[in-house]
């Protein structure tokens, strides 16, 4: 998984990261049912084309490349990729 949105989405689902995403891989967006009830975003794994457009535009810097996830949110990774299974 390229990109994983981490705890400081849940609660803010800012849809900055979804504006500037090239292959619209972050869901829900506001436009999808899901939205309302989500706690946070989410971005599709398979889809994701590593560009890195994401991270920046976070205004709660919730985005990090797996690699780079904090060790106190790496089950966030599992959690991106479940919504999309």
């Amino acid at each position: 998984m390229p990109y994983v949105i981490c705890e400081p989405c849940i609660g803010v689902k800012d849809t900055a990261c979804v504006d500037v995403c090239p292959v619209d891989c972050i869901h829900p967006t506001k436009a999808e049912d899901a939205f309302e009830t989500s706690e946070m975003l989410f971005i599709n794994p398979e889809e994701c084309i590593e560009c890195g457009a994401c991270e920046p535009a976070c205004p709660v810097a919730a985005i990090y490349p797996e690699e780079d996830v904090p060790e106190e949110w790496r089950e966030y990774i599992d959690r991106n990729a479940e919504y999309y299974r």
